[in-house]
């Protein structure tokens, strides 16, 4: 198995492509390991010191070390990956449904919703997942959208000017009720 590491816009986050899929549907975020409890690969990430985060997409490990070096940790991380596809456990044992949204889509704001979701579906989360993360709609209330940052975009020092620049400047040129985004 040859696994690919790529540098994200993130210092601090890697992204592992390990030439086989990760998640056959959705995507999973971990923040500590008892987030990972039910996933196998997170539970190996996390036993390697520094690790802070990590993100499973379709077909990439996104994982951030907290006041740790790559140069020390990459091979660690890689032998996890390895080590857990040689295993053959699931990535999740059980993959959970997704966090339930904050705002009620059948109420008056449901086509409003529709639309940002549409918008982030199709043009948003492709391009964010090249970097190793990824952006999930939570609620809109009173003309503010609020998105959840995963993986490499979770304490990413551009997912700010990510947020004002690109996603708020495509959300409010096609959905004139928007009037700001911001990341929860």
């Amino acid at each position: 198995m040859f696994i690919q590491t790529e540098v994200t816009p993130n210092p601090a986050t890697l992204k592992f492509v390990p030439g086989e899929p990760v998640m056959a549907r959705g995507t999973a975020f971990f923040e500590s390991v008892e987030e990972a409890a039910n996933s196998p690969l997170g539970q190996r990430l996390f036993a390697i010191e520094g690790v802070s985060n990590i993100f499973f997409g379709s077909d990439f490990v996104a994982v951030t070390l907290e006041g740790q070096d790559w140069d020390d940790k990459k091979t660690d991380v890689l032998g996890a990956i390895m080590e857990h596809y040689t295993s053959g456990e699931p990535v999740v044992a059980e993959e959970t449904a997704a966090a339930p949204v904050a705002a009620e889509e059948d109420g008056e704001h449901a086509e409003i919703i529709a639309q940002i979701k549409e918008l982030l579906e199709a043009r948003v989360r492709p391009a964010v997942a090249r970097d190793g993360g990824d952006i999930t709609f939570h609620s809109f209330e009173e003309g503010v959208v609020y998105l959840r940052m995963q993986g490499a975009c979770s304490g990413c020092p551009s997912s700010t000017a990510t947020l004002q620049y690109g996603v708020q400047n495509l959300l409010k040129h096609y959905i004139p009720e928007i009037e700001s985004v911001q990341a929860i």
